[in-house]
């Protein structure tokens, strides 16, 4: 069985300028921070981050916002960090942050699609607003909906409570958030693990993100984090 078991900086080698990474979390609860920190010593830059929200600032995916890091933030809150919007109303080219804001639920939705090979999905929530624009509207039974498109991207960073050394994945309460669908949507999915055990020592009852998905398990995320 393939060694999945690496260092920080190990696991985030094969990130280079300009990918898409999804990044689990909500308000930076069950955010990998120790995957984060070694994205930020890195340095990479020019990235999409796809994300419920934007962290608060020295923390989750605010540390990538404040390092200048991302190019477009796809999330559905970002108010907790005012950096967002220095970033997005700066004169400065290079360090100027596209933020593409998405209701949570359509934002939710749209990575479950991209997990599950799905061509999109259909909602009413936006329709008649700025959320619609340049969206096709389709009407069924006598109701207009937006077509949304699913997500995918080329990394996901997830934060796990309990993970065994084939990936299999345990979180705890309000820690899970959007993690399991983000480990099913991208083509490489990096586990920061509170705890690393053997195989069969997780009851399967208990596995939430199966180790199919999971392709390098880094040990040492604090496992105090809410």
């Amino acid at each position: 069985m393939k060694n999945k078991i690496m260092t920080a900086v190990e696991a985030v080698a094969e990130i280079k300028d300009g990918a898409s990474v999804m990044v689990g979390g909500f308000m930076a609860c069950g955010t990998p921070e120790i995957l984060i920190d070694a994205l930020v010593e890195k340095g990479v830059k020019h990235l999409t981050v796809i994300c419920n929200d934007a962290g608060v600032p020295g923390r989750g995916v605010g540390k990538l916002v404040s390092s200048g890091q991302i190019k477009t933030l796809i999330a559905s809150h970002v108010g907790l960090n005012p950096e967002v919007a220095r970033r997005m109303n700066t004169d400065i080219e290079e360090d100027k942050l596209e933020c593409i804001l998405v209701p949570q639920g359509t934002l939710a939705e749209q990575i479950r699609a991209g997990g599950a090979g799905l061509g999109g999905f259909l909602t009413p929530t936006g329709v008649g607003t700025i959320v619609a624009e340049g969206k096709e509207v389709i009407h069924v039974d006598g109701r207009d909906y937006l077509l949304e498109k699913p997500l995918k991207a080329d990394f996901a960073l997830i934060r796990g409570s309990v993970t065994d050394e084939f990936g299999n994945t345990t979180y705890n309460g309000t820690t899970r958030t959007f993690n399991p669908m983000m480990a099913a949507a991208a083509s490489y999915v990096i586990v920061g693990a509170c705890e690393i055990v053997e195989i069969g020592a997780i009851d399967p009852n208990n596995v939430v993100t199966s180790g199919i998905f999971v392709d390098a398990i880094v040990g040492g995320e604090m496992p105090w984090q809410i």
